[in-house]
């Protein structure tokens, strides 16, 4: 049988508190994708419904997934996985920052949040902290 597990030392409650807000993201997009998708600044087009079904698919399932088994089995190697989607999250802002001259306020607020999203977890799973 499962066991929830709490976090024991400083590393594993910031690697447990990244998989938390990951779960809370996936959870607002599963249930307000249009909220959701506003708040992302993205638009659906009204003649195509499905653009809202792959927010709470596509993106609410991989973060609720990831979320709910690195805060289920509490694993190093589960929360490297955690920890590198938020650090090529935050790649990939970066490089479309440059790219495709998005340096916006938005912009730079997500970055820093998806930085410290993906800090927690990759310095509890690399033995750093």
């Amino acid at each position: 049988m499962i066991e929830f597990y709490w976090p024991t030392s400083q590393g594993e409650w910031l690697a447990w508190s990244a998989a938390l807000v990951t779960i809370l993201f996936g959870l607002m997009l599963l249930f307000a994708p249009r909220i959701s998708l506003k708040i992302l600044r993205l638009q659906t087009a009204p003649d195509h419904p499905e653009a809202v079904s792959e927010a709470r698919a596509t993106m609410a399932g991989f973060y609720l997934g990831i979320g709910i088994c690195a805060m289920l089995f509490a694993q190093p190697l589960i929360y490297l996985a955690l920890g590198s989607g938020w650090a090529f999250t935050a790649f990939g802002r970066i490089i479309s920052m440059l790219s495709d001259r998005g340096v916006t306020g938005f912009n730079l607020v997500s970055v820093v949040m998806e930085v410290l999203l993906a800090a927690g977890p990759l310095l509890y799973a690399l033995g750093w902290i």
